[in-house]
């Protein structure tokens, strides 16, 4: 697995957030998928702080453009990682909204994901609850 740099886990830390927020429900739980994320990318770093820094990010931001350029950059082996991590996040609390559900095309749009690929992902996690 590529590694990504701390500015993209931050990046990609904030669409998480995003996503996460969608439903307006923001749990302890998800918080604790996406400092996994931060954590699988960034050994020597402190979650935590990287986790306040994207909810910073997040909040005062409307553009997903800025978070999908960071990994449209990327292996296709990153960009499944990062769309899994991003499904635990949503299917976190066993629901999937069409807000969500709209999120995912979009980024998975924007980073030139096959939407069957994402839907697989979606599934095998579903699955394995």
């Amino acid at each position: 697995m590529n590694k990504l740099d701390k500015e993209s886990v931050l990046g990609i830390s904030a669409l998480l957030v995003h996503a996460a927020n969608i439903d307006e429900i923001y749990s302890e739980h998800e918080k604790s998928l996406i400092k996994d994320f931060i954590k699988s990318y960034l050994t020597n770093d402190d979650e935590n702080e990287i986790l306040k820094k994207a909810e910073k990010i997040e909040n005062n931001s409307n553009q997903l453009l800025n978070y999908t350029n960071i990994i449209k950059e990327n292996s296709l082996e990153i960009k499944k990682d990062i769309i899994e991590h991003l499904w635990k996040v949503i299917i976190s609390d066993n629901a999937v909204d069409q807000y969500e559900s709209n999120l995912m095309r979009r980024i998975c749009g924007l980073i030139y994901f096959p939407d069957k690929e994402c839907a697989e992902i979606k599934l095998k996690l579903i699955n394995n609850k």
